[in-house]
Protein backbone atom coordinates (compact mmCIF):
# COMPACT_ATOMS: atom_id res chain seq x y z
CA UNK A 1 0.00 0.00 0.00
CA UNK A 2 1.49 3.52 -1.24
CA UNK A 3 1.96 5.88 1.58
CA UNK A 4 1.25 8.52 -1.13
CA UNK A 5 -1.98 7.19 -2.30
CA UNK A 6 -3.33 5.78 0.98
CA UNK A 7 -2.01 8.03 4.28
CA UNK A 8 -5.86 7.73 6.15
CA UNK A 9 -5.75 3.52 5.63
CA UNK A 10 -2.05 3.34 6.79
CA UNK A 11 -2.42 5.48 9.50
CA UNK A 12 -5.44 3.27 10.71
CA UNK A 13 -3.73 0.06 10.35
CA UNK A 14 -5.82 -1.53 7.51
CA UNK A 15 -9.04 -0.46 5.40
CA UNK A 16 -11.49 -1.77 7.82
CA UNK A 17 -10.67 0.49 10.40
CA UNK A 18 -10.13 3.07 7.96
CA UNK A 19 -13.91 2.93 6.80
CA UNK A 20 -15.00 2.73 10.44
CA UNK A 21 -13.21 5.72 11.47
CA UNK A 22 -14.64 7.50 8.36
CA UNK A 23 -18.49 6.11 9.07
CA UNK A 24 -17.56 8.10 12.72
CA UNK A 25 -16.49 10.80 11.55
CA UNK A 26 -19.67 11.33 8.78
CA UNK A 27 -22.58 10.28 11.52
CA UNK A 28 -23.16 6.85 9.79
CA UNK A 29 -23.75 3.51 10.63
CA UNK A 30 -22.26 0.50 9.50
CA UNK A 31 -20.87 -2.71 10.24
CA UNK A 32 -17.16 -3.74 9.03
CA UNK A 33 -16.03 -6.99 9.02
CA UNK A 34 -12.16 -6.94 8.68
CA UNK A 35 -10.38 -9.42 6.46
CA UNK A 36 -7.08 -11.19 5.89
CA UNK A 37 -5.51 -8.34 3.69
CA UNK A 38 -5.33 -5.11 5.55
CA UNK A 39 -6.52 -4.16 1.73
CA UNK A 40 -9.78 -5.34 1.70
CA UNK A 41 -12.84 -5.90 3.59
CA UNK A 42 -16.95 -5.99 3.33
CA UNK A 43 -19.88 -3.79 4.72
CA UNK A 44 -22.86 -6.02 6.33
CA UNK A 45 -25.70 -5.45 4.60
CA UNK A 46 -28.95 -6.13 6.46
CA UNK A 47 -31.31 -5.82 3.39
CA UNK A 48 -32.62 -9.28 2.41
CA UNK A 49 -30.74 -10.89 -0.17
CA UNK A 50 -27.73 -8.63 -0.27
CA UNK A 51 -24.69 -9.75 0.33
CA UNK A 52 -21.88 -7.87 1.82
CA UNK A 53 -20.45 -5.17 -0.14
CA UNK A 54 -17.10 -6.01 -1.30
CA UNK A 55 -14.35 -2.94 -0.75
CA UNK A 56 -10.76 -3.08 -1.80
CA UNK A 57 -7.92 -1.24 -2.58
CA UNK A 58 -6.16 -0.99 -6.03
CA UNK A 59 -2.26 -0.35 -6.22
CA UNK A 60 -0.79 2.74 -8.36
CA UNK A 61 -3.24 5.06 -7.75
CA UNK A 62 -5.71 6.31 -4.93
CA UNK A 63 -8.98 4.05 -5.56
CA UNK A 64 -11.77 2.24 -4.04
CA UNK A 65 -13.55 -0.19 -5.56
CA UNK A 66 -16.74 -2.79 -4.53
CA UNK A 67 -18.69 -5.11 -5.69
CA UNK A 68 -22.15 -5.56 -4.67
CA UNK A 69 -23.88 -9.25 -4.62
CA UNK A 70 -27.27 -10.40 -4.24
CA UNK A 71 -28.05 -13.98 -4.10
CA UNK A 72 -25.04 -14.80 -6.12
CA UNK A 73 -25.77 -12.19 -9.13
CA UNK A 74 -23.53 -9.42 -9.49
CA UNK A 75 -25.52 -6.32 -9.31
CA UNK A 76 -23.23 -3.23 -8.79
CA UNK A 77 -19.23 -2.76 -9.10
CA UNK A 78 -16.97 0.58 -9.56
CA UNK A 79 -14.67 2.94 -7.30
CA UNK A 80 -13.99 6.64 -6.62
CA UNK A 81 -10.84 7.80 -4.07
CA UNK A 82 -13.27 9.15 -1.72
CA UNK A 83 -13.55 6.82 1.22
CA UNK A 84 -16.63 8.46 2.80
CA UNK A 85 -18.22 7.81 -0.49
CA UNK A 86 -17.52 4.09 0.21
CA UNK A 87 -19.22 4.07 3.11
CA UNK A 88 -22.37 5.88 1.33
CA UNK A 89 -22.05 3.37 -0.89
CA UNK A 90 -22.32 0.83 1.96
CA UNK A 91 -24.84 2.13 3.90
CA UNK A 92 -27.38 2.52 0.73
CA UNK A 93 -26.29 -0.97 -0.55
CA UNK A 94 -27.34 -2.43 3.08
CA UNK A 95 -30.56 -0.52 3.75
CA UNK A 96 -31.47 -1.85 0.07
CA UNK A 97 -31.91 1.38 -2.03
CA UNK A 98 -32.70 0.47 -5.65
CA UNK A 99 -29.64 0.15 -8.02
CA UNK A 100 -30.98 3.36 -10.25
CA UNK A 101 -31.23 5.45 -6.82
CA UNK A 102 -27.81 4.55 -5.65
CA UNK A 103 -26.22 5.89 -8.76
CA UNK A 104 -28.50 9.05 -8.56
CA UNK A 105 -26.81 9.46 -4.97
CA UNK A 106 -23.20 7.99 -6.39
CA UNK A 107 -22.53 8.50 -9.96
CA UNK A 108 -19.54 6.57 -9.96
CA UNK A 109 -21.40 2.86 -9.05
CA UNK A 110 -22.32 0.94 -12.43
CA UNK A 111 -24.70 -1.63 -13.08
CA UNK A 112 -25.78 -3.47 -15.77
CA UNK A 113 -29.77 -3.99 -17.69
CA UNK A 114 -29.81 -7.68 -15.79
CA UNK A 115 -29.01 -6.58 -12.64
CA UNK A 116 -31.41 -3.60 -12.62
CA UNK A 117 -34.20 -6.16 -13.27
CA UNK A 118 -33.09 -8.44 -11.05
CA UNK A 119 -33.06 -5.95 -8.39
CA UNK A 120 -36.91 -5.36 -8.83
CA UNK A 121 -37.98 -8.89 -9.82
CA UNK A 122 -37.63 -12.39 -11.20
CA UNK A 123 -40.44 -11.58 -13.67
CA UNK A 124 -38.24 -8.82 -14.79
CA UNK A 125 -35.19 -10.21 -15.13
CA UNK A 126 -36.33 -13.46 -16.81
CA UNK A 127 -37.82 -11.13 -19.96
CA UNK A 128 -34.52 -9.19 -19.93
CA UNK A 129 -32.59 -12.38 -20.24
CA UNK A 130 -34.61 -13.42 -23.37
CA UNK A 131 -34.36 -10.58 -24.45
CA UNK A 132 -30.57 -10.21 -24.64
CA UNK A 133 -30.58 -14.06 -25.77
CA UNK A 134 -32.70 -13.70 -28.86
CA UNK A 135 -30.20 -10.31 -29.59
CA UNK A 136 -27.15 -12.64 -29.38
CA UNK A 137 -28.99 -15.11 -31.73
CA UNK A 138 -29.70 -12.22 -34.28
CA UNK A 139 -25.91 -11.39 -34.21
CA UNK A 140 -25.04 -15.35 -35.02
CA UNK A 141 -27.67 -15.51 -37.45
CA UNK A 142 -25.07 -16.36 -40.42
CA UNK A 143 -22.47 -18.09 -38.67
CA UNK A 144 -24.97 -20.55 -35.98
CA UNK A 145 -28.39 -20.17 -37.47
CA UNK A 146 -29.37 -23.74 -35.45
CA UNK A 147 -28.78 -21.59 -32.70
CA UNK A 148 -31.15 -18.80 -33.17
CA UNK A 149 -33.53 -21.48 -34.18
CA UNK A 150 -33.61 -23.06 -30.73
CA UNK A 151 -33.84 -19.73 -29.00
CA UNK A 152 -36.54 -19.01 -31.41
CA UNK A 153 -38.63 -22.17 -30.95
CA UNK A 154 -38.02 -22.12 -26.93
CA UNK A 155 -39.59 -19.01 -26.42
CA UNK A 156 -42.78 -19.43 -27.83
CA UNK A 157 -43.36 -22.35 -25.85
CA UNK A 158 -44.66 -20.95 -22.63
CA UNK A 159 -43.33 -23.14 -19.64
CA UNK A 160 -39.69 -23.12 -21.51
CA UNK A 161 -40.59 -18.62 -21.76
CA UNK A 162 -41.03 -18.61 -17.88
CA UNK A 163 -38.03 -19.96 -16.83
CA UNK A 164 -33.82 -18.00 -16.73
CA UNK A 165 -32.53 -18.99 -20.42
CA UNK A 166 -28.51 -19.10 -20.41
CA UNK A 167 -25.75 -20.24 -22.50
CA UNK A 168 -22.91 -22.26 -22.28
CA UNK A 169 -20.77 -23.47 -25.54
CA UNK A 170 -23.80 -23.15 -27.27
CA UNK A 171 -25.88 -24.88 -25.23
CA UNK A 172 -28.72 -23.41 -24.21
CA UNK A 173 -30.42 -23.76 -20.36
CA UNK A 174 -33.34 -22.67 -18.93
CA UNK A 175 -33.15 -22.24 -14.96
CA UNK A 176 -35.93 -22.08 -12.93
CA UNK A 177 -33.71 -19.42 -9.94
CA UNK A 178 -32.91 -15.95 -10.60
CA UNK A 179 -29.24 -15.66 -8.82
CA UNK A 180 -27.70 -18.49 -6.99
CA UNK A 181 -27.27 -21.05 -9.75
CA UNK A 182 -29.06 -24.22 -9.25
CA UNK A 183 -29.17 -26.79 -12.06
CA UNK A 184 -31.28 -26.18 -15.35
CA UNK A 185 -34.37 -27.97 -15.53
CA UNK A 186 -33.54 -28.95 -19.09
CA UNK A 187 -31.01 -28.31 -22.10
CA UNK A 188 -31.39 -27.76 -25.66
CA UNK A 189 -27.41 -28.30 -27.46
CA UNK A 190 -28.07 -27.62 -31.26
CA UNK A 191 -25.84 -28.94 -33.64
CA UNK A 192 -23.49 -26.66 -35.69
CA UNK A 193 -24.55 -27.88 -39.69
CA UNK A 194 -25.92 -30.92 -38.37
CA UNK A 195 -29.67 -29.90 -38.50
CA UNK A 196 -29.83 -31.98 -35.05
CA UNK A 197 -30.61 -30.75 -31.74
CA UNK A 198 -29.99 -32.88 -28.14
CA UNK A 199 -32.28 -32.45 -25.40
CA UNK A 200 -31.00 -33.11 -22.41
CA UNK A 201 -31.28 -33.28 -18.84
CA UNK A 202 -27.92 -31.23 -17.40
CA UNK A 203 -25.23 -29.11 -19.33
CA UNK A 204 -22.91 -32.12 -19.63
CA UNK A 205 -22.96 -34.50 -22.83
CA UNK A 206 -21.77 -37.44 -21.23
CA UNK A 207 -23.89 -37.60 -18.12
CA UNK A 208 -25.08 -40.20 -17.54
CA UNK A 209 -28.92 -40.25 -18.20
CA UNK A 210 -28.49 -36.97 -19.30
CA UNK A 211 -29.70 -37.47 -23.30
CA UNK A 212 -33.49 -37.30 -23.45
CA UNK A 213 -33.66 -37.50 -27.34
CA UNK A 214 -32.22 -35.73 -30.28
CA UNK A 215 -34.77 -34.35 -32.99
CA UNK A 216 -34.32 -32.95 -35.81
CA UNK A 217 -35.47 -29.65 -35.61
CA UNK A 218 -35.54 -26.77 -33.19
CA UNK A 219 -39.72 -26.96 -33.07
CA UNK A 220 -39.29 -30.70 -32.04
CA UNK A 221 -36.52 -30.03 -29.44
CA UNK A 222 -38.45 -27.07 -28.03
CA UNK A 223 -41.30 -29.03 -27.52
CA UNK A 224 -40.06 -31.68 -26.16
CA UNK A 225 -37.82 -29.78 -23.48
CA UNK A 226 -41.27 -28.00 -22.50
CA UNK A 227 -42.39 -31.60 -21.59
CA UNK A 228 -39.23 -32.81 -19.71
CA UNK A 229 -40.01 -29.61 -17.00
CA UNK A 230 -41.26 -30.85 -13.93
CA UNK A 231 -45.08 -29.72 -13.78
CA UNK A 232 -44.45 -27.56 -10.42
CA UNK A 233 -41.09 -25.74 -11.85
CA UNK A 234 -41.56 -22.07 -12.62
CA UNK A 235 -42.04 -18.87 -13.20
CA UNK A 236 -38.51 -18.34 -12.51
CA UNK A 237 -37.90 -17.24 -8.80
CA UNK A 238 -35.22 -15.75 -6.43
CA UNK A 239 -32.34 -18.37 -5.44
CA UNK A 240 -31.32 -18.31 -1.78
CA UNK A 241 -30.98 -15.21 0.48
CA UNK A 242 -27.61 -16.11 0.87
CA UNK A 243 -27.68 -14.96 4.94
Amino acid sequence: MDHEFYPDVIAAGSLAIALERTAARLGLDITVVPDDSDETATIAAPAPGREPLVVYIEDGWRFFGVDGWSRGLAMIAGGTADLGDIVRAGVAWGRGESLPAMRELLPWLEYGELAEAADRNPADAVDVAWRQLKERAQEEADGFPEFGAAVEAAYVRPRLRQLLPFTSMWRLGFRPSVGHVLGPAVVIVPGRGSGTYRVQRTLDREGAGSLIAEVGSAAEAAALAEAHVPADLGPAVFGPDGH
